[in-house]
């Protein structure tokens, strides 16, 4: 199964956060699945440790794509569709990475590991 994680989930994964429900680790530690992180998730990350909201994160925005690379998880890129796809989505939810997180599930017919409920009203596929 090949999945995109959410960036609330990465956190959680790579810091063994017992925020990250049983079946969600057991997704993430399977080595059969193909687990993919979005650059979105990388801007998001960076973003907050220059605001001071993930202060602790500093050194995962200096690796990350090694770290993401050693955790064996593949790294997506964004494209033009996907933020045409984000830019364009219906409704109110306002937050950036998590538009360009739907948008890119959408694009690529990839379920999203997050507990964002949100993400159900966009026709998301979520698995937690």
């Amino acid at each position: 199964m090949r999945a995109l994680v959410d960036t609330h989930a990465l956190i959680w994964w790579l810091s063994a956060d017992p925020a990250l429900t049983v079946a969600a680790r057991r997704i993430i530690a399977d080595t059969r699945n193909t687990l993919v992180v979005s650059a979105s998730s990388a801007w998001e990350i960076s973003t907050k440790v220059r605001l001071n909201k993930l202060p602790g994160a500093t050194s995962l925005v200096l690796e990350f794509s090694a770290r993401m690379e050693r955790e064996g998880f593949e790294l997506l890129s964004i494209t033009p569709e996907h933020g045409i796809r984000a830019g364009l989505l219906p409704g109110p939810h306002r937050d950036p990475f998590d538009r360009m997180l739907i948008a890119q599930s959408q694009a690529e017919s990839i379920p999203i590991i997050s507990n964002e409920r949100i993400f159900d009203s966009y026709g998301v596929r979520r698995l937690w």
